[in-house]
């Protein structure tokens, strides 16, 4: 048996034929890393008969790690856009070469025996294991073959065997997004990027070994293959909208192997950036924010055009006009462009120090306004309100909170835990002024708000007044255009995002889609998650494959370190709790008239509601016969490995 005592793995298996240059390679791939020569008990004669058996991650693709500026790579033979694998799919019973190409030689290490062995992983179990000391590995058996992927979440790093083990694929225990066990492709978000894939082998003896591409060892998560412009190809495709949508939009069109000219048209002054975290941490700067640098797009050929909005779409000639003054034609466009942060109709609400938070932009000019000596006012309670309130309140004299409902997050969570809510902020000195709201926000002589007039009479003195009211979605560029439009903003979409006008595809929050999940009918969500698996969906169907929607709406939030995950849609007339509110460690159960549990809420308690997540886009359902028993409350996740049912 191979002894997993190393901080480098070297494979001794060959050290009559090539090994000692097999360990000068390896240090000269890795100078700076100290290391451990493997020890091994096999025999001499086993060494030079090692046979060596393939087991699971059939399709272990090719790709490239993602880096801030990924360096120039020939799109390799085949595909475009995907991944041409280099494992058999054999059974355990079945013997292989052990002998790589000269190739594989050069992409690949050498098997490491993991401290695992065959025997050791029962059926749908998840495990992590070491792969040498800096890189981790998520194996899992399943259909009685052993698959093996990067071991965190390529978003913010979750480790993924603590999440929801679904049919072929992990979901992520914070967020929700989902990686294929047999690629590490991502299939839903958030995120960008998908996470490595390694080659697995199993020895006559059950020892698990796993191969890695060298160029993974460096990163947790990679970047799957982008084509490039062809001169040749005179098509161009149009993203309208430089969000989270858009951003996923224009990295899978080249994926997917588009070559024509591709445009992103980004009505702010920056490259595509992660919005959700501007309301938690204003203090952030563009490039803790961005998802990619600009020398990203430019390696993959992808037009960027920052500070310009979208005039007017023409479809009967296929054209946008946009507000540098060009107007461009289109083959095929896609519109993601999100809503903008919405003022209500109040006495004095554009005065100077009454501020949305929407863009970086707006965060940037609220930081500007922080003062030890500030008062601060939040109207709203919503999300963006609270988040607002947590972030500040450390920072200013004061902050309060203003309400229309009697506690926060009603809509969203239900009264029990929005109490819980309301004390979470009172406890952490934010005054909470609930069943009111603003009627006049009051000015000085400079034009800077100076106090705010509540319902009932009172005037709070104000420095700062954030509005979290809202927002309105940015479709009135479309009037005319032929797409029709609904009265709130948003536009119905087909299941593969596609307007009632051919080649114009519509995604994020603005589109009004089918979900996978009990609402039958179409269904208006401003998630990011949901966003960004829009643009995913409409660029592959773009692109001329065929791809459903099939997501789960999945939103998260973070109060003062408490974060809550929700999963599902639909309304309720129950919220079943389980776990202590008090202690915030909890899972709400939300249930509808036909005691159908519509909903999954959470902290403190994952992976419930990522696997809840997963029991809907199975098509599964969870009744509330099935969370009646606190004893037998969690019995319902064994589904998840179920088969799904075929219909005829």
């Amino acid at each position: 048996m191979w002894k997993p005592c190393w901080r480098l793995p070297i494979n001794l298996a060959h050290a009559n034929t090539g090994g000692i240059r097999n360990v000068l390679r390896i240090l000269q791939d890795r100078p700076s890393k100290s290391f451990k020569i493997l020890t091994a008990k096999w025999s001499e004669s086993q060494l030079h008969k090692r046979n060596i058996y393939t087991m699971g991650s059939i399709n272990c693709k090719e790709y490239k790690t993602t880096g801030s500026t990924p360096k120039k790579e020939k799109t390799p033979v085949g595909a475009v856009g995907s991944y041409q694998s280099k494992c058999s799919n054999q059974s355990p019973s079945t013997t292989m070469s052990s002998q790589p190409s000269s190739s594989e030689a050069v992409e690949y290490t050498d098997p490491v025996a993991v401290e695992c062995n065959v025997s050791d992983l029962k059926e749908n179990e998840m495990r992590q294991v070491d792969f040498d000391e800096d890189t981790r590995v998520l194996l899992v058996k399943q259909n009685g073959n052993l698959k093996a992927v990067g071991a965190k979440c390529s978003h913010y790093g979750a480790p993924l065997n603590t999440g929801a083990l679904g049919l072929g694929r992990v979901r992520c225990p914070w967020h929700g997004a989902c990686f294929n066990l047999d690629t590490g492709d991502i299939e839903d978000f958030p995120g960008l990027d998908s996470i490595p894939c390694y080659r697995v082998e199993v020895g006559n003896e059950g020892q698990v070994l796993l191969r890695a591409k060298r160029s993974d060892l460096a990163q947790n998560k990679r970047l799957k293959n982008m084509v490039r412009r062809k001169p040749e190809d005179e098509r161009v495709f149009i993203v309208v909208g430089g969000g989270p949508s858009g951003a996923v939009a224009a990295e899978t069109i080249r994926q997917e192997g588009f070559t024509g000219r591709l445009i992103l048209v980004c009505r702010e002054e920056y490259l595509p950036y992660d919005r959700v975290k501007i309301s938690k941490s204003m203090q952030l700067e563009i490039e803790q924010l961005r998802f990619r640098d600009e020398d990203f797009y430019k390696e993959h050929d992808i037009e960027v055009w920052q500070g310009v909005a979208a005039d007017k779409l023409d479809t009967a000639q296929k054209e946008l006009h946009c507000s540098n003054g060009y107007v461009v034609k289109y083959d095929k466009i896609y519109i993601a462009t999100g809503c903008s942060a919405f003022r209500p109709p109040i006495p004095g609400v554009n005065l100077t120090n009454v501020r949305t938070v929407r863009e970086l932009a707006d965060t940037k000019a609220i930081v500007g306004l922080i003062t030890p000596e500030a008062r601060v006012v939040c109207l709203g309670s919503s999300f963006i309100a609270l988040e607002a309130a947590a972030g500040l309140v450390s920072k200013v004299a004061s902050v309060t909170v203003v309400g229309r409902e009697n506690v926060p997050l009603k809509a969203a969570f239900g009264a029990e835990i929005g109490q819980r809510v309301l004390q979470l902020f009172e406890d952490n000195k934010v005054e909470m002024r609930m069943e009111s709201g603003i009627t006049e926000i009051v000015g000085d002589a400079e034009g800077k708000v100076s106090e705010v007039v509540l319902v009932d009479g009172t005037r709070l003195p104000c420095d700062l007044l954030i509005l979290g009211t809202g927002s309105k979605l940015n479709t009135q560029f479309l009037a005319k255009s032929g797409v029709k439009i609904n009265r709130n903003g948003s536009v119905d979409v087909t299941d593969f995002l596609e307007s009632n006008v051919p080649d114009v595809y519509v995604g994020g929050d603005i589109a009004n889609a089918h979900i996978h999940g009990l609402a039958h009918d179409r269904v208006n969500i401003g998630h990011y998650q949901l966003a960004q698996y829009h643009g995913r969906v409409a660029a592959i169907n773009m692109c001329g494959g065929v791809k459903k929607l099939e997501a789960v709406p999945f939103f998260f939030t973070l109060i003062f370190g408490k974060g809550i995950r929700y999963a599902g849609h639909g309304s309720y007339k129950e919220v079943i709790i389980d776990g202590s509110l008090e202690d915030f460690k909890f899972v709400a159960y939300f249930v509808n008239e036909a005691d159908t549990v519509t909903a999954v809420a959470s902290c403190g308690r994952d992976p419930v509601v990522a696997q809840f997540a997963e029991l809907t886009s199975q098509g599964k359902c969870l009744g509330r016969g099935q969370i009646a028993d606190p004893a037998t409350r969690q019995d319902w996740t064994k589904k998840l490995s179920e088969p799904v049912a075929q219909y005829r």
